[in-house]
């Protein structure tokens, strides 16, 4: 069966949902040693989180991008991602999910949380045909996150460089055997009805 286009995908657990996001190492270090993020962490920035591993690969160029040299894979409450998902509003006006231009920017203005679907990538970080959820939390979800919805936070740089050996080395079977086991997320349908359509982007 072909994938379908709108589909979170991602590592979880009864309780939980691994996402991903990459730091300049003064930020992602003590990250991953303390559990949480230091205060030199901006929660009062959008910060961007992806349960795409590939995606997020694509996104920091294999942890080789400035400020982006320490991968964590952060594990967060399955409540929590799935308030944020109820209280978010597409980055991008799509005609079929939204009456008009100035009621999604009023929708975007209010919503703690934005989404973006972005082409899923393979392990040549090409883009696949069906997309990959990204997920920005500001105000109140950025708080929530980093206070209430964080169980573990792991650097995986290492992980990061394992696999790009391998794909540099054309040994692609054994770099998607180091893959974490990202499989679709379960939920009804309302939790993605407001979030699915033809919006995207780069971010």
């Amino acid at each position: 069966m072909p994938e379908p286009k709108y589909r979170i995908r991602a590592l979880h657990t009864a309780s939980t949902v691994t996402v991903y996001q990459a730091y300049a190492p003064e930020i992602g270090l003590p990250a991953a040693r303390d559990g949480r993020f230091p205060a030199v962490w901006k929660r009062d920035r959008m910060t961007w989180i992806k349960p795409s591993f590939l995606w997020m690969m694509y996104r920091c160029g294999w942890s080789t991008k400035e400020g982006q040299e320490t991968v964590l894979a952060v594990e967060i409450t399955r409540e929590g991602f799935e308030w944020a998902l109820r209280n978010s509003c597409l980055s991008h006006f799509v005609p079929e999910l939204h009456p008009d231009k100035a009621t999604w920017k009023r929708q975007l203005k209010r919503s703690p949380a934005r989404v973006q679907w972005d082409p899923e990538r393979d392990l040549r970080l090409q883009p696949l045909p069906h997309r990959s959820l990204q997920l920005g939390l500001s105000g109140e979800a950025a708080a929530r996150y980093a206070d209430e919805w964080i169980v573990a936070i792991e650097d995986i740089t290492a992980l990061a460089h394992a696999v790009h050996d391998r794909v540099r080395n054309g040994d692609f079977e054994a770099a998607r055997q180091l893959l974490p086991a990202e499989r679709p997320y379960p939920m009804g349908d309302t939790l993605l009805a407001h979030l699915s359509g033809s919006a995207g982007g780069e971010g």
